[in-house]
């Protein structure tokens, strides 16, 4: 494995390494971290902003249309229909602990639990109208003409729906913004949205990189194959192999997320080698939060394990340190804000309007808006 040449560093394992002194290898290493990390000025696309907070009163507006926040309007039908039939409609499990799934088929079998389900479907709808609206006032989403709708909740056909139905609220009220969700699956977008700002030399050499996604609630790591010599926009783009980690359930430390990570992504390497994929040596990593150009993170991390915004913690240089070399090349590591990643997914779906913008609606809502750099009427991928 990789990492295995990270544990023998002062053996015979060092290879080229071993020639170095301590000095050229920090040098080395430092450069292999560096970045630029949250990366606003691409050749295609320009990243306006990201982490917009704006706030009514003491909260959030985006809260307000979270996932956390649609289960909570769905707690507050339950216990409607709980003091008017004596009896709750959905059983004794809390809300928090009922899956996508179940939900899907309780509202799909009609009755007192699909009624509450609709009810805070509706209500889920009016606040992302709302919020989408605010949003739309603001100076960095003057002209966002469509807006892209991701993260797990539109996964489920209870969240699709509520995303329509807002969808359809917006039209009513004659606002000029197209609101659809993301072409890739939830658990994918903010993998694939790597291959728009990996380096274009290490794309162009081998067929796949390495990609990390950290939420509140899961970790997803996967290789991501471009197909950039069959199509240059990347429009095809997949991840052939994904490892996900539900770790808010097992409440680990920041040290024990960052290390779990790094096992999902040797597994993902010995997946890559056993089946002839080329892995460029590069990780790309996506994570709340507003990223500083060295690698660090200023804020919005409050969902995760542990103090990422300490000055002694450094994410990219934690992962290089762990996980050294990807076949022949030094580790390279790139870090981002999640929303502006799962955005860039759909970087070759939006080419028929100037200004867009994503909302990404998990434990929190993320959120970004781009302008591209050039547009044209259609594209193959657009339609």
């Amino acid at each position: 494995m990789a990492s295995k040449d990270k544990k023998d560093e002062d053996g015979s394992t060092r290879k080229k390494a071993d020639r170095l002194s301590d000095k050229e290898l920090k040098a080395q290493r430092d450069l292999c971290v560096l970045g630029p990390h949250g990366e606003l000025a691409l050749p295609s696309v320009s990243i306006d902003g990201y982490s917009l907070e704006l706030r009514e009163g003491d909260e959030f507006v985006g809260d307000n249309a979270s996932r956390t926040a649609f289960r909570h309007m769905l707690d507050a039908w339950r216990k409607l229909y709980t003091d008017m039939a004596g009896k709750d409609p959905m059983g004794s499990k809390p809300t928090q602990e009922i899956g996508k799934q179940r939900l899907d088929e309780l509202l799909e079998r009609d009755g007192p639990a699909a009624a509450a389900i609709r009810a805070a479907q509706d209500d889920y709808a009016l606040q992302l109208a709302h919020v989408t609206k605010r949003f739309l006032k603001h100076k960095t989403w003057k002209g966002v003409k469509r807006v892209i709708v991701g993260g797990g909740f539109h996964q489920s056909e209870v969240g699709e729906q509520a995303i329509n139905a807002a969808a359809k609220l917006l039209a009513k009220d004659k606002v000029p913004v197209e609101l659809r969700t993301l072409h890739h699956h939830a658990d994918d977008g903010g993998l694939v949205g790597w291959v728009h700002l990996a380096p274009t030399a290490l794309l162009q050499s081998y067929d796949a990189i390495l990609a990390v996604d950290i939420g509140g609630t899961n970790v997803r790591c996967g290789i991501v194959v471009t197909h950039l010599h069959k199509t240059p926009d990347m429009s095809k783009a997949e991840v052939v192999r994904r490892e996900k980690w539900g770790h808010a359930s097992e409440d680990p430390k920041r040290d024990e997320l960052v290390g779990g990570i790094v096992d999902m992504l040797e597994k993902l390497l010995a997946y890559a080698d056993k089946h002839g994929i080329r892995v460029a040596p590069f990780i790309g990593v996506a994570c709340p939060g507003l990223i500083c150009e060295d690698g660090s993170i200023a804020g919005g991390t409050q969902n995760l394990p542990g103090n990422w915004e300490s000055m002694r913690f450094h994410l990219p240089r934690d992962l290089c340190d762990r996980l050294p070399t990807i076949g022949d090349g030094r580790t390279q590591v790139c870090l981002h804000n999640d929303a502006v990643v799962q955005g860039l997914s759909e970087l070759p779906f939006t080419q028929d309007v100037k200004r867009w913008a994503v909302l990404t609606v998990g434990t929190g809502l993320g959120n970004a808006t781009y302008t591209n750099a050039e547009t044209t009427k259609t594209t193959s991928a657009a339609k």
